[in-house]
C-alpha cells in the first residue's frame, strides 16, 4: 500500500480539496517511520515545506481508526500565536473525522478548557508554560487527560534548545508521561536546525526509543536578497540598482522626514509603500521605536499610518487584531515585530521581509526570510545595517562596520556551507533544577527528601547534576523557606516559596521583561530591561554608565556617567553569537570577493573596511597596536568565548602583564593598556593557558553571576558553578590562544 492509499479517505478529500496533485516528500518521508515504525521523529525541512501536514496526516489516519480513549496527541508550540493558527488549520482538517482539536493557554476561554475536561480526546495544543500549569493545578486529572496518549508533536524544536525552555518541555514531557503511565512517541519540527543528530537524542532522552530523521533533499530555490549599509549622520540620496534579482534602489528622500531622521528608516518607509512586508528588529525597546518613527514618517507626508507593531509584550487583543489585517490580501500595511512573528504564523502572502541591523543567528535570518516566498513567489530579504558614523579621529576598532560583516557572515555560512547553530545541550540547568523543584512539590504536596530527589533527579535532562549538588541546594531551600520540612520530616512548599509558585510568571522559565528604573545621583534617567552586573555599562539618555548597584527588589539601577563605548550584554540569546559567524566576519575582511546582495553604500563600507584591514593587519592579527601602551585585541571568538578571554586576561594575566582599563566592544574587540609588549603578550596567554585551570577561578571573589531566571534563589556556590561550567567557555579559550601560539611560531 502507498502512502497516499494509507491515509484516511478524509485525508485524501483534504488532499484533493486543496489541488495537490502529489504528496511531498517530507509527507511521504515521515508517514513511512509514523506507519511503519514505533520510533521517534525529526523533520527538518525549510519553511512552508509541509512539516504539519506531514506530522498530523498519518496521526489523525490512525486516530479515525482506533481511537484514543483520552487526548491521544499534544502538540507543543512555543507561541501563543502559532497555537491559535495550527488550531484553525487542524480544525479544519479534523472536523469532518469527528477528531476534536482543543487549544490551552493564558488567552484561551475557560469554557473551552472546561469542555476538554469532561471530555479529553483528539488533540491538544498548548504552549510550555501552559502545560506546567496544567500539572500544577491538574495535578490529579493528569492520568485521565493523557491516560491514552500516543504522540507529543513539538514544533519549532529549535527555538527551545537554546536555554532553559527547552530543557522545561522535556521535563513536563516526562513528568506527565510518568504521571500517565505512558510513553508517547516524540515528533520535532524545525526549519532550521543545526546537528539534527545531536538534537534527536535530545528528543528521544528518557523514551527508550531512538529518533529516525529522514534525509530530505531541498529543492533549489533562489533567493532576493539585499544589504544596504546607513551610518546614522549619512543624508539619504539616490543609489544604482544592482544588477540580482530585483534588488532595491534608494528613493530620494522625502521633504517630510522628521527632525533628525535616520536614514535607514527612511530607506524603509519608502520601500514599504504599497507593499505587505514583515519589519523584523532584534528587540521589544526597538521595535516601539522604529515603529513610533515610522508612523512619524506617515504623519509628516500626510499618509495614513500603515505600521503595525507585534510583540511579546502587547495584549492579546493587540497582537491578533495585528495577526487579522495581516491575513487580509487587499491591506498592505507593514508590521514590525520582534521573534513573535518569526515562527511559522500564516499571515497571508507576504511581499517582503526587511531586517534591521543583523540578527544574532543564522536560524533566526532563515527563519524570517522564509516568512516570504509563499505562495510561488520566491523568498525576499532587505538587510538594513545601522551604525553610528565614526569620528573622524576614531580609533580603528570603531571604525569597523562589525553588524555589516556580521549580516555577510550569516547568509554566506549558509549559503557556503548550509551551516546553522547546533543546539546547546551541555549547560548546568541549576535555575530549571529549582523551578521543576518547587513545581513537582507545589503539585504533589509532601514529599520525603528522596521522593523529591528520585522525582526530580531522575529526569533525564538533570543528568549531569549531581546528587550532591541537589542535596546543596535543598538545603539552601530549607534555610531560606522555599521549602518547609514537616514534622513527619516530609518536604512542602514553604512561604517565601509560595510567593514564588503563587505568581503566574512561575510557568514560564525565561525572563520576564520588567524594567528597572536608571539613576545617577537624585537624577532619574529613564527605564531599561535586564539590568547588567555591577560594573557593566549601559547606554541611555544619549550618555554611557557604569552600573554601581542593582536593587532587584524595588527595581532600580544606580550608575554614573562614564566615557567611552557600550559594549553588546552577554545572555542566551539575542546576544549569543557562534563562534563559526565571527571567523567567517574575518574571513569577510580577509577575502577579496563581492557579494552580489550588497547595495551601493554596503559595497563603498565594505572597501573601505577592507582596505583599513590590510594597512593595519586587523585581518591577519589578533593584536593591533593603537599607540603608547594602548592596544586592541580582535580575538574573533563567540561571546561565550569572548567572555571567558576578557575573565582570562583580566584574573591569570593582568599581573604579569601590567594590564589595566580593559574596556569590551563584546564580543568583537576589546581595548585596554599595558606594560609589555606584543611577544610578552603572547609568551604569557601561552603559559597561563597551559597550566591546569578550574572555570571558577574566571569567576570573580565577590561576583553573583545572575545569568537565569531563578538564579537568585540558589545557593552562590550553585549559582558560581553553573555559570562557570555551564556559560563560560574554557575548552573555547584554550584552543583559539594555542592556535594564536602555533601562529607566532
Amino acid at each position: 500500500m502507498n502512502i497516499f492509499d494509507h491515509y484516511a479517505p478524509f485525508v485524501q478529500e483534504y488532499i484533493y480539496r486543496n489541488g495537490w496533485e502529489s504528496l511531498r516528500a517530507i509527507q511521504v518521508a515521515a508517514a513511512e517511520v509514523i506507519f511503519r515504525t514505533d520510533d521517534n521523529l525529526l523533520l527538518t525541512a525549510s519553511t512552508a515545506s509541509g512539516k504539519t501536514e506531514a506530522a498530523f496526516f498519518p496521526i489523525i489516519t490512525l486516530f479515525s481508526e482506533d481511537p484514543p480513549s483520552s487526548v491521544g496527541c499534544i502538540y507543543i508550540g512555543p507561541l501563543k500565536a502559532l497555537i491559535n493558527d495550527q488550531f484553525l488549520r487542524l480544525n479544519d482538517l479534523c472536523e469532518e473525522a469527528d477528531i476534536p482539536v482543543w487549544h490551552w493557554h493564558g488567552d484561551v476561554a475557560q469554557s473551552h478548557k472546561e469542555r476538554l475536561m469532561k471530555r479529553p480526546s483528539g488533540i491538544l495544543q498548548i504552549t510550555p508554560e501552559s502545560l506546567e500549569a496544567m500539572l500544577l493545578h491538574k495535578h490529579a486529572a493528569i492520568p485521565k487527560l493523557f491516560g491514552d496518549l500516543r504522540f507529543v508533536v513539538i514544533d519549532e524544536v529549535h527555538s527551545l534548545l537554546r536555554g532553559d525552555r527547552g530543557g522545561q518541555t522535556l521535563c513536563l514531557i516526562e513528568r506527565l508521561s510518568r504521571l500517565a503511565g505512558v510513553n508517547p512517541r516524540r515528533i520535532g519540527l524545525s526549519a532550521t536546525m543545526g546537528d539534527p543528530e545531536r538534537t534527536g537524542e535530545f528528543l528521544s532522552l528518557g523514551t527508550g526509543r531512538k529518533t529516525i530523521i529522514p534525509r530530505i533533499e531541498a529543492k533549489g530555490v533562489k533567493w532576493r536578497l539585499s544589504m544596504e549599509h546607513f551610518y546614522v549622520k549619512d543624508i539619504q540620496a539616490a543609489g544604482d540598482r544592482t544588477d540580482i534579482e530585483a534588488l532595491p534602489v534608494l528613493e530620494e528622500k522625502t521633504d517630510q522626514a522628521p527632525d533628525n531622521a535616520d536614514p535607514g528608516l527612511g530607506y524603509i518607509f519608502e520601500h514599504t509603500r504599497g507593499k505587505k512586508c514583515l519589519l523584523f528588529v532584534n528587540s521589544r525597546e526597538e521595535c516601539e521605536t522604529v515603529t513610533t518613527t515610522l508612523r512619524q514618517y506617515c504623519e509628516r507626508s500626510r499618509e495614513p499610518d500603515r505600521f503595525l507593531i507585534h510583540h511579546g509584550n502587547l495584549s492579546a487583543s493587540y497582537r491578533e487584531t495585528a495577526e487579522e489585517i495581516m491575513k487580509d490580501e487587499s491591506q498592505y500595511l507593514t508590521t514590525v515585530t520582534t521573534a513573535t512573528l518569526e515562527l511559522g504564523i500564516d499571515i497571508g502572502r507576504l511581499e517582503r521581509a526587511f531586517q534591521i541591523d543583523a540578527p544574532w543567528t543564522v536560524s533566526s535570518f532563515l527563519q524570517r526570510m522564509g516568512r516570504t516566498g509563499r505562495r510561488e513567489l520566491p523568498p525576499e530579504m532587505w538587510f538594513v545595517m545601522r551604525e553610528d558614523e565614526p569620528e573622524a579621529r576614531a580609533m580603528l576598532p570603531a571604525t569597523i562596520p562589525w553588524k555589516l560583516l556580521q549580516g555577510i557572515a550569516l547568509v554566506q555560512l549558509y549559503l557556503e556551507e548550509r551551516w546553522v547553530e547546533p543546539p546547546r545541550l551541555d549547560r548546568l540547568p541549576f535555575s530549571l533544577l529549582y523551578h521543576q523543584t518547587m513545581s513537582t512539590l507545589a503539585s504533589c504536596g509532601e514529599l520525603s527528601p528522596g521522593a523529591l530527589a528520585d522525582r526530580v533527579l531522575r529526569l533525564h535532562y538533570f543528568h549531569r547534576i549531581s546528587q550532591e549538588d541537589y542535596r546543596v541546594m535543598l538545603r539552601h531551600l530549607v534555610e531560606t523557606d522555599h521549602i518547609q520540612r514537616t514534622e513527619q520530616g516530609g518536604l512542602i512548599v514553604g512561604l517565601a516559596g509560595e510567593r514564588v509558585v503563587n505568581s503566574f510568571k512561575f510557568y514560564g522559565v525565561f525572563e520576564e521583561n520588567e524594567e528597572y528604573t536608571v539613576r545617577s545621583e537624585a537624577q532619574e534617567l529613564g527605564t531599561i530591561v535586564m539590568p547588567p552586573p555591577v560594573g557593566e555599562k549601559l547606554a541611555i539618555a544619549g550618555h554611557v554608565w557604569v552600573v554601581l548597584d542593582v536593587d532587584r527588589k524595588r527595581h532600580l539601577v544606580y550608575c554614573e556617567q562614564v566615557k567611552g563605548n557600550i559594549p553588546a550584554y552577554f545572555g542566551l540569546c539575542p546576544g549569543d553569537l557562534h563562534t563559526r559567524i565571527l571567523r567567517r566576519m574575518r574571513q569577510v575582511l580577509r577575502e577579496e570577493r563581492q557579494y552580489p546582495y550588497l547595495m551601493k553604500n554596503a559595497v563603498a563600507r565594505l572597501e573601505q573596511a577592507r582596505f583599513t584591514a590590510v594597512r593595519s593587519g586587523t585581518g591577519e592579527h589578533p593584536m593591533i597596536h593603537l599607540g603608547g601602551n594602548m592596544w586592541c585585541l580582535l580575538p574573533w571568538v563567540g561571546t561565550y568565548t569572548f567572555l571567558t578571554m576578557e575573565r582570562f586576561l583580566t584574573i591569570k594575566c593582568g599581573e604579569r602583564l601590567g594590564l589595566r582599563n580593559l574596556d569590551s566592544a563584546r564580543p568583537y574587540y576589546m581595548q585596554f593598556t599595558m606594560k609589555a609588549e606584543e611577544k610578552t603578550f603572547f609568551r604569557v596567554i601561552t603559559e597561563e593557558i597551559q597550566k591546569p585551570i578550574d572555570p571558577l577561578e574566571l569567576v570573580y571573589p565577590k561576583e553573583l553571576p545572575l545569568f537565569n531566571k531563578y538564579d537568585e534563589y540558589l545557593p552562590e556556590a550553585l549559582v558560581r558553578k553553573g555559570f562557570a561550567l555551564g556559560v563560560l567557555d574554557l575548552g573555547g579559550l584554550r584552543e583559539t590562544i594555542l592556535s594564536w601560539s602555533a601562529g607566532q611560531r
